[in-house]
């Protein structure tokens, strides 16, 4: 019997990932970082438990890449669905609240993630894969607006996203969407009609798309 091809076998790697972080988040999403062990997901994903092990280095790691993969899933989705012509300020309002909305729908799986980013003991932010994915949209949404260096600002859209994120959902704290949004949407100089604006409006009308000039 002939050995499979490198293609093949890359291709099998590549859905056991797939699967795995797929469960994680599920798993998470449902039951909590504390709750879910290396075991349920292996087990969830149908996989060997060493194999989790052998593409994850550890369930910190696996959670950060599994947030990174769902959120990427979701933003490409929210992006896929504009109109071809839609312009890069429909472009931008879109992410914002791709990312928003991810945070709101799935709250314990985000709080997790966010928590683990914040804690200096686990080891901070990871740029893996699945974050590079994410982060290449959204630079591409911001070269399509214009800007000169989008590495540099998809950085502090990055982070103002995550405070965003962190604003919805501070257990016992949490801010109402629309001030976040608003704030977001001000910073960028976004039209408060753009994207999938909640009710009620901010306070004072909606936010005019030149009161504010984007970041470049």
């Amino acid at each position: 019997m002939s050995p499979r091809r490198s293609s093949v076998n890359e291709e099998m790697r590549r859905r056991s990932r797939e699967r795995i972080m797929r469960a994680t988040a599920e798993l998470v999403d449902r039951q909590g970082y504390a709750g879910t062990t290396l075991a349920d997901i292996a087990a969830r994903a149908g996989l060997a438990r060493g194999l989790v092990s052998y593409y994850f280095s550890g369930k910190r790691l696996l959670l950060q890449s599994a947030v990174h993969r769902e959120m990427h899933l979701h933003l490409a989705a929210a992006l896929d669905r504009l109109p071809v012509a839609a312009s890069a300020d429909d472009r931008l309002a879109c992410a914002v609240d791709a990312i928003l909305g991810f945070a709101l729908e799935h709250p314990r799986l985000m709080r997790s993630h966010l928590a683990l980013i914040l804690d200096p003991d686990t080891g901070g932010f990871v740029q893996d894969p699945e974050q590079q994915q994410l982060g290449a949209l959204l630079q591409e949404v911001l070269r399509l607006r214009g800007s000169a260096d989008p590495a540099a600002d998809h950085a502090v859209l990055r982070s103002s996203l995550m405070g965003g994120c962190m604003g919805v959902l501070l257990p016992g704290a949490e801010t109402p969407l629309v001030p976040i949004r608003a704030d977001l949407f001000a910073r960028y100089g976004l039209a408060w009609e753009l994207g999938s604006p909640p009710r009620p409006r901010p306070p004072g009308g909606p936010r005019n798309r030149g009161q504010v000039s984007p970041p470049r």
